[in-house]
């Protein structure tokens, strides 16, 4: 989860690498990019989550498998899953929409720090709903430590806006939604390179048209085109790739609370980088964010971990308490950024 993260992190400091150019373009220029790389290099772990979504094969005469049968049952049950997974790729993109309408009506500050604080609070929130496993006290307090540490990092500005601080929460909902859907889905059983495969390939799908929208010749330029690779292929392709693979073993509220740290490591590069100052108030931002964060990546215990899991739910590598095909017997527990482009600035 924290080298997702960190990469997110770098997205700010490499998007200065381009002048004059749109930051929705270069946003949707990244998700594109990122998706369809992600969508290709994942791609046989698409098929079988496809497959498995149908259910189980049916054997043939030489007992070998067949295409799996499809009662009508099965039917909707298959396209229900499926429209999930295409809801979640629809709000991959919407965040990003979202979060530079909230950065255009309310600032940067304060629009970053809404939608990203509001996220794990949100995703917090739709695991409680959903699995019944309240969040523990550690990790809300730690949560609302680190809210309060990225508010004083990012530093004051702007107009406190309703509608786009309305525009923000939205996105952090939007986040919760596609990150709780994503870890459902892998405690289910799914491969986790599938479920991020098929989720943010389809998000490259609807951001073509506001790529071309927003214009591509900036793409043409060398320094253009290595930066919306970079940002495409390290910040989201790889950075997804590794927080799928986190979502495995990590609680998605956790996941969301210690995604936080890519403020942490963008406010870090701009010193080390950028020759930027950093500020008493931004150290004392930092210091909170970073006891924060340790304090929610130290393990749990006893019940009460906020999770896209609940209790006595068999984690995604657990396949003795699945049952055939890698599903679990009986009713199942659960079902399951960039985040930032100013990030770049864009949300994850």
């Amino acid at each position: 989860m924290i080298g997702a993260a960190v990469l997110w992190g770098t997205a700010g400091t490499a998007g200065l690498l381009v002048t004059g150019v749109d930051p929705v373009s270069l946003a949707a220029a990244r998700l594109v990019i990122g998706g369809l790389v992600l969508a290709a290099a994942t791609a046989p772990a698409a098929r079988l989550l496809l497959s498995s979504l149908r259910g189980p094969a049916t054997p043939d005469s030489r007992g070998g498998s067949t295409t799996p049968a499809a009662p009508p049952a099965s039917g909707r049950r298959f396209a229900a899953r499926l429209g999930t997974l295409a809801a979640a790729a629809v709000a991959v993109a919407a965040y990003q929409l979202c979060f530079f309408a909230a950065v255009s009506r309310t600032g940067v500050a304060i629009g970053t720090v809404v939608a990203i604080g509001s996220g794990p609070v949100f995703t917090g929130l739709l695991s409680w709903l959903l699995d019944r496993v309240p969040p523990s006290r550690r990790w809300a307090g730690a949560t609302a430590v680190a809210i309060a540490g990225c508010a004083v990092l990012t530093g004051g500005g702007g107009e406190a806006r309703l509608d786009g601080i309305l525009l923000a929460l939205f996105g952090g909902l939007l986040y919760a939604f596609y990150a709780v859907t994503a870890a459902r889905t892998i405690a289910a059983g799914a491969p986790s390179d599938g479920v991020m495969g098929l989720m943010f390939g389809g998000a490259a799908l609807v951001m073509v048209p506001v790529l071309l929208w927003t214009g591509t010749g900036w793409l043409a330029e060398p320094r253009g085109l290595i930066t919306a690779l970079y940002l495409g292929c390290a910040t989201t392709a790889l950075a997804y790739f590794l927080y799928g693979r986190g979502l495995r073993t990590t609680p998605v509220a956790t996941a969301a609370t210690l995604a936080l740290a890519e403020p942490a490591v963008a406010a870090l590069l701009g010193v080390a980088v950028l020759d930027e100052r950093l500020t008493l108030a931004s150290a004392a931002g930092l210091a909170l964010l970073g006891a924060s964060l340790a304090a929610v990546a130290l393990p749990e215990r006893g019940p009460g971990t906020p999770s896209g899991r609940g209790p006595g739910t068999p984690s995604a590598r657990d396949p003795e308490e699945r049952g055939p095909g890698g599903r679990r017997p009986g009713p199942a527990a659960g079902a399951g950024p960039e985040r930032s482009a100013e990030r770049v600035p864009a949300g994850e």
